[in-house]
């Protein structure tokens, strides 16, 4: 497997303690920047308003199986949770973008730390992303 960074998060979040446990929780605004060999995958983007953001949580702990889900008292297991701590720290968030300029998408909602990179984006749809 072979992972490419598409883009890097610039967000208020330095650490993970300043960050919300879900980004819809907050308007604070972050910004993406997608890296200029990745420009033209951006045509288009502004025609939509809401985004699925997928980034590597590079600051996240791989080696714990279970944890406290925030606001709960009993360990679960990581994939019944959107815990960062994983074996694969890949995250989602829905963002909504809030301008665009350039190779720069200013969005609220995300809670990426500063400086996570970005996997990819992918445009949300309510009919398929919705049950």
């Amino acid at each position: 497997m072979n992972l490419k960074p598409v883009g890097t998060v610039h967000s208020p979040y330095k650490v993970r303690a300043d960050s919300p446990h879900q980004g819809r929780f907050s308007e604070k605004l972050s910004k993406i920047t997608i890296f200029e060999e990745y420009a033209d995958a951006l045509t288009g983007i502004g025609d939509r308003k809401h985004f699925i953001i997928l980034y590597w949580q590079d600051k996240a702990e791989r080696d714990k199986l279970q944890v406290v889900p925030h606001g709960k008292t009993e360990k679960r297991g990581v994939f019944t949770t959107r815990a960062p701590a994983r074996p694969n720290p890949i995250a989602l968030c829905l963002v909504e973008l809030v301008k665009l300029e350039g190779r720069t998408l200013t969005v609220k909602w995300l809670d990426a730390l500063d400086g996570s990179p970005v996997l990819d984006i992918k445009p949300y749809s309510v009919e398929i992303d919705c049950l």
